[in-house]
């Protein structure tokens, strides 16, 4: 998977006639990943001190901004796993502090107004591209990105916590449920939601508007049974994600404690039909059932080791086959 800020400076030069034979060419630096020129510094100094070893994942950069300097530094830090403090005027518009933040779930901590409120530009995106659902994670606390944070270390929730917390996402999914964009509750490692024993229980404590991303290589990393999940929830279950694994590595990361970061660093995750995850069984329940929703070829892989375009077409090409074989045509 590449990251967002290897796009940056791919920007177009448009040709602009001003008249009298003239012509002024416009380099369209809007059409950076943060949306300004200021990308382009933000990649450099983040890439600099990395080259020279003054920064690491899970170091705090901080930056005094009041505008798209701090914009173009939250985006790429958050790619990479620091963490960001922007400095900025006390006068600065409610919308433009909102575009500091790169959005994700925070309903333990945030109220569900709140949670409205930051999902807005996502869901206009969302529906603008005709998307058939968000699908929907908890990051509150998560150690996916921070490379110190050991697998065993992931958040969990108290009784009293799980109760506030499945109030909060049934609002929001019947919220969203209105406005046309289904909430896809997507499993996931190193959150509070990571375990089958969490996806059921979410499942269970949930309205129905509440649907399911079932992710298969979480659900395997996190020791759990995908088909499980497919035979108990499949009429909440409207995404799924074919993520494989590679055993050895999985083994390794589990036994060794790493974190989350660094089992995927190490390739634990790879595209279907490359990993130790047998989809036919899966795909005879979605026969069974008449599961007509999305099936995603994904891996979360390093693409110096892993070329994206050939492994995407290794995935593809083996779901299309078992899919047929399970008696899914698409």
């Amino acid at each position: 998977m590449e990251r967002l800020s290897s796009y940056t400076g791919n920007t177009p030069l448009l040709k602009l006639p001003v008249g009298d034979g003239k012509t002024i060419w416009g380099k369209a630096e809007f059409m950076n990943p943060g949306g300004s020129v200021k990308d382009r510094m933000a990649k450099f100094i983040i890439d600099d001190a990395e080259k020279k070893g003054l920064i690491k994942p899970g170091d705090t950069l901080c930056e005094a901004t009041s505008g798209n300097t701090g914009i173009a530094l939250a985006m790429v830090a958050a790619e990479r796993g620091y963490k960001m403090e922007i400095f900025m005027p006390s006068n600065m518009s409610e919308e433009r502090v909102k575009m500091f933040t790169k959005y994700g779930a925070n309903l333990r901590k945030n109220s569900v107004k709140e949670e409205r409120e930051l999902i807005q530009q996502q869901l206009k995106l969302f529906k603008d591209c005709n998307a058939p659902c968000i699908v929907f994670a908890e990051v509150s606390g998560s150690i996916q990105g921070d490379p110190n944070r050991k697998l065993s270390t992931r958040p969990q929730m108290s009784k009293e916590e799980w109760v506030s917390f499945c109030e909060k996402i049934s609002e929001m999914g019947k919220y969203l449920e209105g406005e046309g964009m289904p909430l896809a509750y997507h499993h996931h490692m190193g959150t509070v939601i990571e375990t089958q024993a969490d996806t059921e229980r979410l499942m269970e404590s949930t309205n129905e508007s509440v649907k399911l991303t079932l992710d298969t290589g979480h659900m395997l990393f996190a020791q759990g049974n995908s088909t499980q999940i497919l035979s108990n929830f499949i009429e909440k279950i409207i995404h799924i994600h074919c993520k494989d694994i590679r055993k050895n590595v999985l083994e390794n990361s589990l036994k060794n404690d790493l974190s989350f970061r660094g089992a995927f660093l190490e390739g634990a995750f790879t595209v279907p039909g490359d990993g130790c995850i047998d989809y036919k069984p899966l795909f005879d329940i979605l026969k069974e059932k008449n599961y007509s929703r999305w099936l995603v070829v994904e891996a979360e892989q390093d693409p110096s080791k892993a070329n994206p375009l050939e492994y995407a077409i290794k995935g593809y090409e083996y779901l299309t086959k078992t899919l047929k074989s399970s008696g899914i045509e698409f």
